[in-house]
This record gives structure tokens, sequence and C-alpha cells, in this order.
């Protein structure tokens, strides 16, 4: 019996798990790591999704034990399975394993991967922050205005407690709070549910992908934090961001994801250097000279431009995006300078509690604020931060509205981010013909 660690960050790590070692009594998973997110380390993965093999269930340990890990348990083989990870971090983690005596791992795409009873259009990026939540909001609508009936399923965020997570269903806004929605799902969830869509969520994404092929005819995989598919997808499109040249060669398993793709969205186009554009076109065609490649705009826009101009702003931009996402800015920044912003003011030496820990560790930010709330505690010290920073204006770059959800002691605007095609073909016409192609093999089928 090979026993295995699982290096992971809540969500991938719990899906291979539940694909490829659940029900193997060749393999003993004698415990999960976990880094990136807060709070997510010191747990168990319960015995209900653990399964027969494990009446226990499975203990979570911080990654930073993962030498005394191997050791103490004797562990012969290290899973890596977490994103948005650059290509030396892998190798950092491989040979901390290695050099601990145990073996190190990589499982393939499609070895996780899922086939589903319809169609799969899948959604990913190269890394976090390219603007992949616009594209996919935009697919969405595509698809349905060619009459799918189409479910999101969104990559997993399983923050609180798993067992009650293993299928979530969104339909309405009030879903979030009865769910006790992170920050971090609402700014996915919630732009879906303004447009109508139904989403699902959850930890055993098996026992989601037969609930949600049982609502639609088509499922969009909603990737997130660069991660590769859960599900065999019809249509695998890519966002890639110019902003961050070379990126998309660098980071694991954002390369996956490029050289995979059937469509690359080179994004922000209308905001990076014409240089930095044209080396991620070069990467792409060196890399995936099958692609079809799409140039987008992502437009920033607000309801009153006239309340930016000549204004202090505090601007609060997407958490994920700036922190492991390694992003200096993001749409908020844009739009204070596209809208004549009299400057930004620095939440730094106002930061509470966790907030201020997070501009410590990344110092990178600066002169912005991540939308940080992985826990009620956390959303109060944000809240806090805000209501403490001197500015005329708030300026929230998240795709929730933030400020419905926190007790602002100063007017606030809300920043939009649409994506606008710059050359042809564009989304519609690939999707045309991607619905074209389905059914044209449905009626074959038929026939």
């Amino acid at each position: 019996m090979n026993r295995v660690a699982i290096l992971g960050a809540a969500g991938r790590d719990f899906h291979n798990f539940n694909v490829v070692f659940r029900n193997d009594p060749t393999y003993r998973v004698v415990a999960f790591t976990a880094t990136q997110i807060p709070n997510i380390d010191h747990r168990y993965y319960p015995p209900e999704l653990a399964g027969r093999l494990y009446p226990d269930g499975i203990p979570i340990v911080p990654e930073a034990e993962l030498e005394d890990l191997i050791r103490q348990r004797n562990v012969d083989i290290v899973v890596f399975a977490y994103s948005d990870v650059s290509h030396p971090t892998v190798m950092h983690l491989a040979s901390r394993a290695v050099a601990a005596g145990a073996d190190f791992c990589l499982l393939g795409a499609e070895r996780t991967q899922l086939a589903a009873q319809v169609p799969v259009v899948s959604v990913c990026a190269v890394r976090t922050g390219c603007g992949k939540s616009p594209v996919s909001r935009r697919v969405a609508q595509e698809l349905r205005d060619l009459g799918w009936r189409v479910v999101v399923v969104r990559h997993p965020m399983p923050y609180g407690d798993l067992a009650a997570e293993r299928v979530q269903r969104f339909a309405t806004l009030e879903d979030l709070e009865k769910q006790r929605c992170t920050f971090e799902e609402r700014e996915e969830y919630e732009p879906h549910l303004r447009q109508g869509a139904v989403v699902y969520a959850g930890v055993d994404y098996e026992a989601v992908l037969r609930q949600a092929e049982g609502e639609g005819d088509l499922i969009l995989w909603d990737g997130g934090n660069n991660d590769t598919p859960f599900y065999r997808s019809d249509l695998e499109i890519v966002v890639a961001d110019p902003h961050r040249p070379g990126h998309e060669l660098g980071y694991f398993p954002g390369e996956v994801n490029l050289r995979r793709s059937h469509v690359v969205v080179i994004n922000k186009v209308d905001t990076a250097s014409p240089e930095a554009v044209e080396a991620v076109r070069r990467n792409v065609q060196r890399t995936n000279p099958r692609a079809t490649v799409i140039e987008a705009a992502c437009c920033v826009s607000v309801a009153d431009p006239g309340q930016i101009r000549g204004r202090k702003v505090l601007v609060v931009e997407d958490g994920p995006t700036l922190t492991h996402g390694e992003m200096a800015y993001g749409a908020g920044v844009v739009a204070a300078a596209h809208f004549h912003a009299a400057g930004q003011a620095d939440p730094g030496p106002f930061a509470v509690g966790s907030i201020r820990e997070t501009l410590e560790r990344f110092p990178h930010l600066k002169g912005l604020l991540p939308a940080m709330g992985y826990s009620e505690e956390q959303r109060r010290e944000l809240e806090e931060t805000i209501n403490r920073t001197p500015c005329d204006l708030v300026l929230v770059a998240t795709p929730m509205d933030l400020a419905a959800l926190l007790h602002l002691n100063k007017p606030s605007l809300r920043v939009g981010y649409e994506i606008e095609e710059l050359t042809r073909p564009g989304l519609r016409e690939i999707l045309e013909d991607f619905s074209s192609r389905c059914h044209a093999q449905r009626q074959k089928k038929i026939a």
C-alpha cells in the first residue's frame, strides 16, 4: 500500500482524492496539507466525504509541516494538487518532498476529469486576475442567446463545513446568505446570479455534475485560480493577461490550460503595452498554434464618472487578483486614472487585524485594498479599515456589491468591467459554430 500526502488549498486536492484515491485500497491518503487560503488548515476531511476506507476522516495540516509529515507518517508519494503557482515554486516543493524521502507526483489533467452527459464549455485562465470572470459571463450570455439552458459549475471554494458543502446550488442572491458565502465566493457567484443563471459548486464534483446535468442542457465550467477543468470539456476557452507577459508559460497549471485550449482570449489589450501584447501573442502561437486567438479590451465603467473627477479615492480591488494573483492593481486603479481621480488614498497606516497582515505579506500592494473576507472577523476588519482611511470616495472594483454587505461611513461607487472583442472571429461566432456542431452530433445520434 502506498501512503500518500496531498498538497492542496481546499479545492483541487479534495477533487483529486475523490476521483483517484477515495475508493482505491492500494493507496492510503494520510493527510492533506493546506496553503494560500487562511483558516483552512487544522481541519479534517470528514468521513462522510472520505468514504468507507477512511472512517475517521483525513487530517488537514499546514504545508509548512511537510517534512515532518513525510517522516512521521511514512509517506511514499506526495501529490501536488493546487494552482496558480510558479514553476520554481512547484519544483521547490518537489525538492522538499524528495529530500525528505518521498516521491513527487502531478496527476494528469484527463485522469481527474469527469465525463458529463451534456456538452461542456470551460472558461479558464493562465493566472488569477486575467479577467476570466467577464469572459465567463459573456460566454454564458451568448450560449443562452443561442438557446441553451446553461448551468454554471464553479471551481470549488469550500472554506466552511465541508460535509454541508458537498453539493451547493445557488439560484438567488438570498442563497448566498443562507449558505454563508465568503466574499471570495460572492465575487464569483453573484454576477452569474444577477444574469439569471443557476450556479453549482461544492466539494464532491461528481455529485455536483449529476445534479447539474439534470437541470440544464449545457454546463459552463467557470474555472478559478487558473486550475484545469474538473469536467471533460468540448470547448476549452482560456484567458491570458498581457499585463503579465510570460506568465502564461511560467505558472502551473496555467501553461497546461494554454497548451490544451481551443480558444485563447488575450484580454486587457487596451491597457497593456503593444510590446506586451505581442509577447503573449507570440507565446501562444509558439506553444499552441492550433488555438483560435481573440484579442479583447476590458472596459471599465461607473454609473456616475463625475463623482470620481478631482476626488481622492480609496480603491478596493478583487482580493485573489492582488494576493496570489500577484497583480499590483486591478480595474479600480484603471477606473481611478481613466475618470481623473485626484489621487488614491493609502489604507496601509489605517489597516487593522488580518487586513494589515495581508498588506504586510504582499508589499507590492500600494495605495489600494484587497477585498478580503474569508470570515466574519475579516469582514469586520475590512469594514473598519475602509472606515478609518481618509478619502472622499470608496471606489469598489469587486464583482460583488461590496458596499451592500458593509456599513461604510463614506460614499462609494461601483466599478464594472466587461470585455469587448477587437478581433474576429469573436466569441459569438465561435459559440455559434460550436452549437451547430453539437446539434449536428445530436441529430446524428438520433438518426
